[in-house]
């Protein structure tokens, strides 16, 4: 490693260490301002993920003018660093002030199968803040068990292990160790926690094309296969952030979190044809919450399969396999 590097990645780790103390003794609307300005400022200077966000949320809505696409940037930006302003402050945060934070739809099913102690495999995406969902999740269902991309540097990732297991959240890393989809057959069998996987990007290679929107995208099917191999039932949940009431959430926000019904193949056939199937019925979910709530989707890498290979054309959405007879 280059004496830059080693510089940059020591900037980097005391840069989140001192995130972690600094921004969480800040006032709250302090705190929320500062990542304001961080969002405005990253917008001006554009760049890759800027361009990538935009290029996304186009395809998303597109029925909106440049001008209304600027502004929806602009809001997805600052959603964005919404979210690591939660993260940071999330350690410090008291049951009250998560519960209080958080509003939670079509989460019966799901209760009573954690009240037996049973898996609950869970497909979300990359939409609001998914450890303020886990943090809840750990009070007032099961704690959760996902997979994170291994983070550079190394000690940077150590800091957000750390923090994820402070509110009780196991972390199987994507890379570096044993395959992480053993560890999650592990947990499934085992019972007494909810699996909670983003799964709107395929990091493999190996995922699933659906229709997203409109238009062809490649999803991670590690949820929909994980919940056919163990029979742990599988829910997928979209979370959006909405403003909340003067004097309740969090900086003026909430976190809504929205359950799916538990989801069955509606396909005979063998496994990978009823994980398709399953995957899809987690895109519908999902593309409710991305058009209607959109700055919340931050989605700054590539999913779309035209983006991922521009050589190929673009050709309709297939036709969604009708439920089973």
């Amino acid at each position: 490693m280059s004496a830059t590097a080693r510089v940059t990645d020591t900037l980097s780790v005391l840069g989140f260490r001192a995130g972690w103390k600094v921004v969480r003794a800040l006032p709250e609307r302090t705190a929320y301002a500062l990542f304001d300005r961080v969002a405005a400022v990253a917008v001006r200077r554009g760049g890759k993920g800027i361009e990538r966000l935009r290029s996304n949320y186009r395809r998303a809505r597109p029925e909106l003018s440049e001008a209304e696409l600027d502004a929806l940037v602009s809001a997805g930006m600052r959603s964005y660093m919404r979210y690591y302003c939660e993260a940071f402050r999330l350690p410090s945060l008291t049951r009250a002030q998560i519960d209080g934070a958080v509003e939670v739809r079509g989460d019966a099913p799901v209760r009573e199968l954690c009240a037996q102690q049973r898996t609950v495999v869970v497909f979300v995406g990359h939409l609001g803040n998914f450890d303020l969902a886990a943090a809840w999740s750990a009070g007032n269902l099961m704690p959760v068990t996902t997979v994170a991309e291994r983070l550079k540097p190394e000690e940077v990732f150590q800091e957000f292990v750390a923090f994820r297991r402070s509110i009780d959240m196991d972390i199987i890393p994507l890379t570096g160790g044993d395959d992480p989809f053993h560890g999650l057959l592990d947990a499934a069998r085992s019972g007494g926690r909810v699996i909670a996987l983003a799964a709107d990007r395929d990091l493999t290679h190996h995922g699933v094309e659906v229709d997203l929107l409109g238009h062809r995208a490649r999803m991670a099917k590690g949820p929909a296969v994980l919940s056919l191999m163990t029979g742990a039932p599988l829910f997928c949940a979209r979370i959006w952030y909405e403003p909340a009431a003067p004097g309740t959430g969090l900086g003026g926000h909430r976190t809504v979190i929205e359950f799916s019904e538990q989801l069955h193949p509606r396909v005979h056939g063998p496994t990978p044809e009823r994980a398709a199937d399953l995957v899809q019925q987690c895109a519908d979910h999902l593309a409710g919450a991305i058009r209607e709530h959109t700055s919340s989707w931050h989605m700054l890498q590539r999913v779309f399969v035209d983006d991922l290979d521009p050589a190929r054309s673009t050709q309709p959405a297939a036709t969604t396999p009708g439920p089973a007879a």
